[in-house]
């Protein structure tokens, strides 16, 4: 199994298309944080204002972690080794991007109490970290910024997480494969049902901080990408499918219909093109995956730029695309990639906490 796991993505464009999808969310976010809004964008304005570049990217990184979350929980022995694989691949980069940002904090805040005395300052790290306790500004920093927020980019973590969650409880089924593509199957159409027919008694709700309608749109593109993983689309798919979902996501959008099929037409867009080996693009991982480390620094940074130079949309979508591609590198190679290499090492190898004997032998 693994080596067939490692074959798959020695030939797939999974690493570019997640860089892709971070880069994305940069250059969208250029727009609101520089005081314009994106609407100013030229795939607005093509797709009738169905599409933003920030929405693709999410859409694409939730459908793209569906499918191989769904993976690593087959492959996982048990949900402690699952869930250690999960927290060591979001907790350890979010940790220091949030120390990194309080530790700086001081050098611009410009606030009217002092910094130490100011309580969200020490609420930001345990409440971000705490995922569902969400805490984008801290007063008195970025004030004066178009857009007020520290890192509003972390919103999305918490809705990551608990798919994970939910994806975990098909282990129960864990040897029953028909079983689980089965319930996918039915989550999924549940979740079209919702979404598309009685989306407006939901969106306004909230749960754990998290917002109805952000739950149904990227809850069902993870479960579509779940749900193809369970059918082992990287065996199943063909060239032609790429072309056709392209063109019926085109016509969607031309009579204004793409929201209601975009569960659909993009996963199997994403998917496919991630599946067909390219020169160059099945090869971009060598440089490590730097998207997350994208994703998490890139909103600072760029607020940063603005709290300095005032800097205009193209201005800043340039220096921030460049800095944050070189965050997202460090951040994999010096914490992502290190922290990494503990998910396969068990914390019982050195003692057996479970036997007495053996502690009271080397004692």
């Amino acid at each position: 199994m693994r080596e067939k796991v490692r074959d798959i993505r020695k030939k797939n464009n999974f690493d570019f298309l997640r860089f892709l999808f971070a880069v994305l969310v940069v250059v969208s976010h250029a727009y609101p944080l520089a005081g314009s809004h994106e609407s100013q964008q030229w795939i607005y304005q093509v797709t009738n204002g169905e599409i933003v570049l920030a929405r693709l990217g999410l859409d694409g990184f939730f459908i793209i972690s569906g499918y191989f979350i769904y993976q690593s929980l087959q492959r996982s022995s048990n949900l402690f080794s699952y869930y250690k694989k999960r927290f060591l691949r979001l907790f350890p980069a979010l940790f220091v991007v949030l120390l990194i940002t309080l530790l700086l904090s001081p050098f611009i805040y410009e606030g009217h109490i002092g910094f130490f005395k100011n309580p969200e300052v020490y609420t930001y790290l345990p409440n971000n970290l705490s995922l569902y306790g969400f805490q984008p500004v801290i007063n008195g920093i970025f004030d004066h910024n178009p857009y007020h927020s520290i890192n509003g980019s972390l919103w999305t973590v918490r809705y990551e997480f608990s798919l994970y969650i939910a994806l975990s409880l098909l282990f129960i089924f864990r040897k029953h494969h028909n079983v689980k593509a089965l319930l996918l199957t039915f989550c999924f159409v549940g979740l079209l049902i919702i979404y598309n027919g009685f989306l407006y008694r939901f969106s306004g709700s909230t749960i754990f901080g998290m917002n109805g309608y952000e739950i149904l749109d990227l809850g069902t593109f993870f479960v579509c990408g779940s749900l193809l993983s369970a059918l082992n689309f990287e065996k199943l798919f063909k060239a032609w499918f790429i072309p056709l979902s392209i063109f019926m996501a085109m016509l969607s959008i031309y009579f204004n219909i793409y929201d209601m099929v975009k569960h659909i037409a993009l996963p199997v867009i994403i998917l496919s093109i991630g599946f067909t080996p390219l020169p160059f693009f099945s090869t971009f991982g060598k440089m490590g995956d730097m998207s997350y480390g994208i994703y998490i620094y890139s909103f600072p940074i760029q607020q940063t730029l603005m709290y300095f130079y005032k800097s205009d949309v193209f201005q800043l979508m340039f220096w921030s695309v460049l800095i944050s591609i070189l965050f997202g590198y460090l951040s994999w190679h010096l914490v992502e990639k290190k922290a990494l290499r503990y998910k396969n090492i068990s914390i019982f190898k050195k003692y057996n906490f479970f036997s007495v004997g053996s502690l009271i032998t080397k004692n």
